[in-house]
């Protein structure tokens, strides 16, 4: 139990339905559609296509998406990977022959085609109660009446306006300046893409007009996609990964998102006495940061749209061998980066209903405002996935047309003794592999609750910079150092994070980041 003298967060109890993620308006927008009958799929998407507009520097119907699903009824995990490859003619020795040591940021080379609309379109069919219609209402309804901006998506908002370019300026910006907390932000012209697919399905995204407005805008701009491209994206059903830490199953997506990391990162420390540690001490954080640049090295060489090593990268003895490398004394050189292209933006929801269906959904555009390219009539944002790609010749992640990269996002899923027990997922970009493993080890070692873990300060060793949270001592940072880490603490927070714990009893208890503006909301 928290001290309720100091500042914290109490955990959400409910007993029919819960939601929880990143800004208030939809977890209570997912929750409204479980009461009038919806369930977790439609709630899910509700939540998630109005957080393009409540947090649009973080997501929107220009990225891409993951989602785990536990049907209702059942401890199965169905894995829908809804991410967007390359347009066809893209060439990595283009980029190279052009001077391009890694894919440019902010140019169409970086944009791959989205394919979070695709998944909407096909959850909602084949999971869904309420239909697609109903689950963008409420979008439709905010993007034009508006939203007023939270107060982390204002510090973000800030951060991110020089990545806007061109006519995106006019969309995401208010008069040439970053909205302040408390203003109003409108996307009415996204109103209108929602309103097409509401009616037309993925057809009134990726076929006609709005496809048309998207192509031309990338082409105008350099970019090589066609109306092809577009039309024939198409997300993918595939088999969950998983690997155990201690007791508890962690289920992830395959590659080409970043899941096996974390379930190699957990093997690594299931080698130490992680739970013999102070939580918030020095040595469990030096251990933790040297596994994350053991499992980040693994990830860098390996992960990509089709990756031959991915037993290897689950295997135990793998990780036994890597954990051999650690010195409880001394810090390791950091993992080259597989790019450049490091990020932290992105948003997660996961909803439980009250026949128990979960969905952990992740959704991002990658970086702060994704390309910083919008198209023109309809103002659809496109996201930099492609930055996920290497140009190293003949690397499994190269570039390529149809290809697509490694992805950063993961939502996962706890199983305990054959049941599924917690939908949650950890933002922050490349640290989230490092943040489901800490998540767990913070529940699992210390017995922290949900809403604790969350809490609990956090560290990355994330390339060559140890970032480490204001939360930990000065003490703990300076012995850090001392072990040989390059130790600075950061300027914002370290990711955010949502989590449903599914109890025996049926009791649904949610947990949600205070670095983040959102909430967990039952009924």
């Amino acid at each position: 139990m928290r001290d309720f003298q100091t500042p914290g967060r109490s955990a959400v109890f409910a007993g029919n339905g819960m939601c929880a993620t990143s800004h208030p308006l939809a977890a209570k927008v997912a929750v409204q559609i479980l009461e009038s009958g919806g369930n977790a799929v439609d709630a899910a998407i509700a939540g998630a296509v109005l957080l393009g507009f409540a947090e649009p520097q973080m997501t929107g119907i220009g990225g891409d998406c993951f989602v785990l699903l536990s049907p209702a009824g059942s401890d199965e995990i169905v894995a829908l990977n809804g991410s967007g490859r390359a347009p066809k003619a893209l060439d990595a020795a283009a980029m190279r022959a052009a001077g391009h040591a890694t894919v440019p940021l902010y140019d169409p080379a970086a944009v791959t085609v989205p394919g979070a609309v695709d998944a909407f379109c096909t959850l909602s069919k084949d999971y869904g109660k309420a239909g697609l219609k109903a689950s963008l209402a409420p979008a439709i309804h905010y993007a034009e009446a508006g939203i007023p901006v939270a107060p982390r998506v204002a510090f973000d908002w800030a951060d991110a306006v020089g990545n806007l370019s061109g006519g995106a300026r006019d969309d995401f910006l208010l008069n040439g300046k970053a909205p302040v907390a408390g203003q109003l932000f409108r996307a009415p012209k996204q109103a209108e893409v929602l309103r097409r697919i509401a009616m037309d399905g993925r057809a009134g995204f990726y076929e006609g007009e709005v496809a048309e407005d998207m192509v031309t805008a990338l082409q105008a701009r350099g970019g090589v996609h066609t109306l092809e491209d577009f039309a024939q994206t198409r997300c993918d059903y595939t088999d969950p990964i998983s690997g155990r830490y201690k007791d508890v199953e962690l289920v992830e997506h395959p590659p080409n998102g970043q899941g096996a990391t974390a379930i190699l990162m957990n093997n690594i420390l299931s080698q130490f006495d992680i739970a013999g540690m102070d939580p918030f001490g020095t040595l469990r954080t030096h251990i933790e940061a040297e596994a994350t640049k053991l499992a980040y090295d693994a990830r860098n060489r390996f992960i990509a749209d089709r990756t031959a090593k991915l037993e290897h990268m689950l295997s135990m003895e793998t990780a036994q061998k890597l954990a051999a490398l650690i010195d409880p004394k001394k810090a390791m050189q950091a993992a080259a980066p597989l790019t450049e292209a490091v990020h932290k933006d992105t948003i997660y929801i996961t909803v439980v209903d009250k026949d128990r269906m979960a969905v952990s959904l992740i959704y991002s555009i990658f970086h702060s405002f994704g390309s910083g390219i919008a198209s023109d009539k309809f103002g659809v944002l496109f996201q930099n996935r492609g930055a996920g790609f290497t140009l190293e010749d003949g690397h499994p992640n190269e570039a390529g047309g149809g290809k697509r990269p490694m992805h950063t996002i993961i939502p996962g899923m706890l199983r305990e003794n054959g049941k599924v027990t917690m939908p949650f997922g950890v933002m922050g970009g490349q640290y989230q592999s490092n943040g489901h493993a800490r998540f767990m080890s913070n529940m699992i070692d210390f017995g922290m609750d949900p809403q604790s873990a969350i809490d609990a300060p956090r560290s990355f060793s994330d390339a060559s910079d140890m970032k480490v949270e204001r939360g930990y001592s000065d003490t703990v940072r300076q012995e850090l150092a001392d072990l040989g880490h390059d130790v600075s603490i950061p300027d914002g927070p370290i990711g955010g994070a949502q989590a449903i714990k599914i109890h025996a009893d049926g009791t649904l208890e949610g947990a949600s980041d205070p670095r983040k503006d959102g909430c967990a909301l039952g009924y």
